[in-house]
């Protein structure tokens, strides 16, 4: 990996260049975004309407799942 000062490094990211050579990805933290796992059982007609909704817009159930809970929590916040 290579080195750069900071103030370099921003430039660059501000400058729309690829400052991946800069960064080592492996040490990658994401705050506030720590992944837990939650089952949840639907009934069999609402998993074959999210699998029509998902397919229709190119995604897997789970991301709709996802998005759809968290735009429902924005709203709510």
């Amino acid at each position: 990996m290579k080195k750069i000062s900071t103030e370099a490094f921003d430039r660059k990211f501000d400058d729309g260049e690829d400052v991946s050579e800069f960064v080592d990805w492996s040490k990658m933290r994401r705050p506030g975004r720590d992944v837990r796992r939650v089952n949840v059982d639907f009934p069999a007609w609402v998993v074959e309407a999210l699998d029509r909704e998902a397919q229709r817009l190119g995604v897997t159930r789970q991301a709709l799942v996802k998005l759809w809970i968290a735009e429902r929590l924005e709203r709510a916040a």
